[in-house]
C-alpha cells in the first residue's frame, strides 16, 4: 500500500500524533501468528499481571483496555455506586476532555475544584467532600487525580500519599489517571510505585498510548484488597462499557513491551527533554511567555495570535486558552532535537529575533 502521510512530519500538536515506537511494533509482530485464546485467557495478558504488578505493587491486577477515556470510564463505574460521586480537579481530562462520557456512558457525578496548577491537595478535596449521608447529595466516594496533570505539573509521592491518606479517612477510594505517568516518573526520578502502590492509590488508568503504543491503555487495581474483590466487578463493567478487546493479546503485547522493558522510561525520558530544550529555546525570546515550569512533555506558553496562526502553517499545535492566547507545544517520544530546533528557527523568523 502507498503510504499516504509523510513519515517525516511531526509536529507539536500531541504525543497521540505519534506513531509506533518501533519495539511496540515489533512486539505485535511477534504476537501474531497461531491461534491465542480470545478475551483476555492468552499468555500475553497473563504475562502482564506480572509485569505491572512489579511496577505498582504485589496482588495488582490488570485490565487492558482501547483507550484513555475507556479506562477512566471503566475504573470510576467499578470504584462508584450508582448514587457515587468523583473530586477532581477543574482541568482533570474526566471532566474537559473526554466528550461527557463520565457522566453520558457511566452515570458519574464529577465535583470539580478549580487548582492553580492542575494538582489537588486534601484542603481542595474537602471543596467537594462533604455531604456524606445526605440523600440530595452525589456522595464524593472519589478523589480522582491525573499525572501528569493537564497543565503539565507532577505530583510528588509525599503529595499523592497525603491526597490518599485523606481521601481514605474520609471513606473514599483514590483513582490516579495516567496517560502520562512515563512521562512523571521521569520527571521524578521515582520508579510507579512511588506515587501508586506506595502512596496508597487503589486504582491506575495506566496509559501506553501516548508513550509509543497503539490502543494501549489499562485499568490496575493496585489495592490487593480491592483487587481480590469480586463485588469490584471490573469483568462486567469492561464488558458493558464495550472496552472488553477479542483479540486481547495484541493490547497486552504492547503493554509488555513498554513496561516489560525500560521502554516506558526510555521514551518519556527524551520527550521530557525535548520539552526542556524547547522551553530553554523559548524563554529568552521577546514576545513569547512560557506559563508554568515545564515538569514533563509539555510546553505552555503565551505568544501573539497572528503568530501562532502563522507558526502553526509548518507545526500543527493546539490553543489551550484562546482568551489568553495561550497554547500548547507537545514533545513525543520520536521528537528530535532537530524538530525542536527547526520549530524555534521559525518562531524567532515570525517575532523578528
Amino acid at each position: 500500500m502507498t503510504t499516504l502521510h509523510d513519515p517525516e512530519r511531526r509536529g507539536f500538536a500531541s504525543d497521540n500524533y505519534a506513531g509506533l515506537h518501533p519495539e511496540v511494533l515489533a512486539a505485535l509482530a511477534e504476537a501474531n501468528g497461531g491461534h491465542e485464546i480470545a478475551y483476555g485467557e492468552d499468555a500475553y495478558t497473563a504475562r502482564l499481571q506480572e509485569v505491572v504488578a512489579g511496577h505498582v505493587g504485589a496482588g495488582a491486577v490488570t485490565w487492558p483496555v482501547f483507550n484513555g477515556t475507556g479506562a477512566n470510564v471503566v475504573a470510576l463505574q467499578a470504584l462508584l455506586p450508582r448514587w457515587g460521586a468523583v473530586v477532581c480537579a477543574e482541568t482533570a481530562h474526566i471532566n474537559t476532555d473526554e466528550g461527557g462520557a463520565p457522566e453520558r456512558m457511566g452515570s458519574i457525578k464529577l465535583l470539580t475544584v478549580p487548582t492553580p496548577d492542575g494538582k489537588l491537595t486534601p484542603e481542595l478535596v474537602d471543596r467537594q467532600a462533604w455531604g456524606f449521608g445526605d440523600e440530595h447529595r452525589a456522595q464524593p466516594l472519589v478523589v480522582s487525580i491525573t499525572q501528569t496533570t493537564e497543565l503539565g505539573t507532577c505530583y510528588t509521592p509525599e503529595e499523592v500519599r497525603a491526597i490518599s491518606d485523606h481521601a481514605h479517612s474520609l471513606g473514599m477510594r483514590v483513582h490516579l489517571d495516567g496517560a502520562r505517568i512515563s512521562n512523571a516518573a521521569a520527571t521524578l526520578g521515582t520508579d510507579l510505585s512511588a506515587f501508586t502502590g506506595e502512596a496508597g492509590v487503589d486504582v491506575v488508568s495506566l496509559g501506553g498510548t501516548k508513550n509509543g503504543g497503539l490502543a494501549a491503555e489499562a485499568v490496575v487495581v493496585v489495592n490487593p484488597e480491592l483487587a481480590a474483590d469480586p463485588s469490584l466487578g471490573l469483568v462486567h463493567v469492561r464488558k458493558l462499557s464495550m472496552q472488553l478487546a477479542s483479540k486481547m493479546r495484541f493490547v497486552s503485547a504492547q503493554l509488555i513491551a513498554l513496561y516489560g522493558t525500560d521502554l516506558w522510561l526510555r521514551s518519556a525520558t527524551h520527550a521530557n527533554a525535548m520539552a526542556t530544550r524547547l522551553a530553554a529555546g523559548v524563554e529568552p525570546l521577546a514576545g513569547v511567555t512560557v506559563q508554568r515550569p515545564v515538569q514533563a512533555n509539555a510546553v505552555f506558553a503565551v505568544l501573539d495570535r497572528d503568530v501562532a496562526n502563522a507558526l502553526r502553517e509548518r507545526f500543527r499545535f493546539y490553543d489551550w486558552d484562546p482568551a489568553t492566547g495561550e497554547v500548547r507545544w507537545m514533545c513525543s517520544w520520536d521528537t528530535t532535537e532537530a524538530d525542536v530546533d527547526a520549530f524555534l528557527a521559525e518562531l524567532q523568523r515570525l517575532l523578528g529575533a
